[in-house]
């Protein structure tokens, strides 16, 4: 079983972020320049304040609020959020995110501080690797 941590291992890299200062415009712009659907808010501990996605994005759209610019990214941001563990498996956080219905998740150590953000096609992409290995182990194994 894949674990979360192995996933951060892979993908390498820092999760993005942007300060509490920030505007909605800045976390698009890093969502673009990353190419990745969500932004972190960290608190000063490290630990995830808030994130800011996509979707948060197409809300905003939706009920005609777009001077980005000017608008700040705190009363934007989602603060109620699942997080996960590096210990905990692709399998697990995968029932989460689907029964939850969302598709980034920061990963926290046991002290709270921010270690990564995984997303839904991260977990799908493990999960079909894993499937492919399980599927050529087993075709090995009735093969001898």
């Amino acid at each position: 079983m894949m674990l979360l941590k192995e996933i951060l291992n892979k993908k390498g890299g820092q999760p993005v972020t942007v300060s509490a200062s920030a505007t909605v415009a800045d976390a698009i712009r890093a969502m673009h320049d990353h190419k990745v659907g969500s932004v972190v808010v960290p608190n000063a501990d490290g630990s995830p304040a808030g994130i800011f996605t996509e979707r948060d994005v197409l809300n905003l759209c939706a009920e005609g609020r777009t001077d980005f610019a000017k608008m700040s990214i705190r009363p934007c941001m989602t603060c109620a959020m699942t997080t996960g563990k590096p210990a905990e498996t692709v399998s697990e956080v995968l029932v989460i995110m689907t029964a939850r219905r969302f598709r980034h998740m920061p990963v926290v150590d046991d002290d709270g501080k921010m270690v990564g953000v995984v997303s839904i096609g991260d977990l799908v992409k493990a999960k079909l690797e894993e499937t492919a290995r399980e599927a050529q182990a087993l075709r090995e194994y009735i093969t001898t």
